[in-house]
């Protein structure tokens, strides 16, 4: 899909991989209407991007203010090209310690959300045959990793609407994008995050690496795109052979659990922060 005067609006926008989304779709001549939370924040974005730009503070688990940012987003463009779907939130932890109420927001965030808008969204891109919406998941949609249990099972859920959905329209003008980046150096990652990454030799992109794939999967009208070797590869295996997987991942979680529960030397200061 051309990206070039394009009408996009990017949920999660002031977030790692959100913001380099915005820069990048800005270099190729997007119009865009940045959303998140912290008005200030998006307003400078906005102003440091090249090409016009909204900034529309909204927190998306709400039904009022997604509408109203449907609305402030169609009075802006006069109408809506592409969608993308980038906001979430994510816990390394061990599933017993979650809270139920952090429990109910990943899910509200990183899935439900996002599809309550798409769903008020969708009936002027398939009146005007045309439009793309792009939901931003994770290889953890796919591979199910210990200590990510929640953030896995969302992403899985986005994974498999976005699939549905792409069958649901394939007789219309409508595209639908799921796009699955490998770990990124954003501050999504906490210190014990990035601890455990170094310890276990994981593969990390920058968000700058991340936007220009996700930019590129957009232009070339992609259904889905797994970023990254490896981990691509392993996306596939898991499908095909989980077992395999499995033991795999067993050593790796006994390399995962102290840095997951704050035991790790070099994590202990930073206990609380999950």
């Amino acid at each position: 899909m051309k990206i070039t005067d394009s009408n996009i609006l990017l949920v999660g926008a002031n977030g790692g991989i959100g913001t380099a989304i915005a820069k990048e779709l800005s270099t190729h001549g997007a119009r865009l209407v940045l959303t998140g939370l912290g008005q200030q924040s998006l307003d400078q974005l906005a102003n440091d991007l090249p090409d016009e730009a909204l900034g529309v503070s909204v927190d998306i688990t709400q039904a009022s203010q997604r509408q109203a940012l449907l609305e402030q987003a169609r009075a802006f463009f006069g109408r809506i090209d592409i969608l993308i779907n980038a906001a979430g939130i994510m816990d390394f932890s061990p599933f017993e310690d979650l809270s139920p109420e952090r429990i109910e927001l990943t899910l509200q965030i990183n899935t439900l959300s996002p599809i309550l808008l798409i769903q008020s969204l969708l009936p002027a891109m398939i009146q005007a045959d045309h439009g793309r919406i792009v939901n931003i998941g994770s290889t953890f949609g796919s591979i199910a990793f210990p200590y990510f249990s929640v953030y896995s099972a969302s992403k899985f859920a986005l994974r498999g609407f976005s699939e549905a959905l792409r069958r649901e329209l394939a007789d219309t003008g409508v595209g639908v994008s799921y796009i699955a980046p490998r770990a990124t150096r954003t501050s999504l990652n906490n210190s014990r995050v990035m601890a455990m990454g170094e310890a276990t030799k994981m593969n990390m992109d920058t968000t700058e690496e991340v936007a220009q794939q996700i930019v590129r999967t957009i232009e070339r009208d992609q259904d889905e795109s797994y970023l990254g070797n490896p981990e691509s590869l392993f996306v596939r295996l898991n499908h095909l052979l989980p077992r395999i997987v499995d033991r795999a991942l067993r050593s790796q979680r006994r390399i995962m659990e102290p840095y997951a529960r704050g035991d790790a030397p070099s994590t202990r200061q930073t206990k609380n922060d999950r």
